[in-house]
């Protein structure tokens, strides 16, 4: 079967020098896009990882161990900034796909983007994480549901496009497989979710709590951002920044992911484009 596509959709994976997504920088990507005829092409990337400066980044060798990519291997390739138009303009509009993707390779990407100073904006975007759908429906890791679901075994396991192509072929496999399979939402309701359409993939998939792509950040029942973490936890974000003005430009300042800082960038400028109309009404009311 082929996917029911009305845009491009882009299969991806990162290989990389740790799991800290504020910290941590990629070394491999490969892209598999596939175009609504159902047309595909793949790019794979080597990246020397560098810091703000433009230095190299040395690979911790318990994760070369994993993805077997050593520093010789990257020497000579070009650092993310320097590929940042290029994988851009490759990327386009389509939306984005992958395995354990919405966790940790959106906003990994999306973090590399914006220390490149591009400004990768994922709202518009759906995105269908294959691993949520696995792991609601079956409970598995990628080489189990390789096996379970097109009955071959995963050879190099880790390399970002062995990885890619499974999850592509195994997202294929889920649809065909669930395609009339019901499941119990949260509320309680009985829903068939996987399907083939792209938008519904991606509702079942992302978790819709979430205000940033690092989780720090949720929404309450009113759709207000909230604090997920320390000691505004559960409160709205206007709320905290209204009585401790202070605390966003500790958040600004501190370790947290660019994409959680834009995040409360976001409704800072709000707070105050605000009132801004706020003065503006009362003036014009004079």
């Amino acid at each position: 079967m082929e996917l029911n596509l009305t845009k491009p959709i882009i299969f991806f994976d990162l290989e990389t020098t740790g799991l800290m997504i504020g910290h941590d920088h990629i070394v491999e990507i490969c892209l598999h896009k596939v175009m609504p005829d159902n047309s595909t092409e793949t790019r794979t990337y080597r990246i020397r990882p560098t810091d703000s400066d433009g230095k190299t980044i040395a690979i911790p060798p318990e994760c070369s161990a994993i993805h077997g990519i050593y520093d010789k291997d990257v020497a000579d390739k070009p650092s993310f900034k320097e590929l940042s138009k290029e994988l851009y303009d490759f990327i386009g509009d389509s939306d984005l796909a992958g395995y354990n993707s919405n966790k940790f390779d959106v906003p990994l990407l999306v973090e590399e983007f914006l220390r490149a100073g591009i400004d990768f904006d994922v709202k518009k975007r759906h995105l269908v994480d294959v691993q949520n759908i696995f792991h609601k429906m079956e409970q598995r890791t990628l080489i189990a549901a390789y096996k379970f679901y097109c009955g071959k075994d995963l050879r190099e396991a880790h390399s970002a496009d062995a990885d890619t192509l499974a999850t592509y072929e195994v997202l294929k496999a889920q649809i065909e497989r669930y395609a009339e399979t019901e499941y119990i939402d949260e509320h309680g309701k009985v829903i068939r979710p996987v399907v083939n359409d792209v938008a519904a993939l991606s509702k079942f998939t992302c978790n819709n709590e979430w205000a940033d792509l690092a989780g720090h950040i949720g929404y309450d029942k009113q759709k207000h951002e909230i604090f997920r973490f320390g000691k505004h936890k559960g409160e709205t974000v206007e709320s905290v920044f209204e009585k401790e003005p202070a605390y966003y430009d500790w958040m600004m300042k501190s370790d947290f992911p660019l994409s959680t800082k834009k995040t409360i960038q976001d409704v800072y400028n709000r707070m105050k484009q605000q009132k801004i109309d706020q003065l503006k009404m009362h003036f014009n009311s004079k």
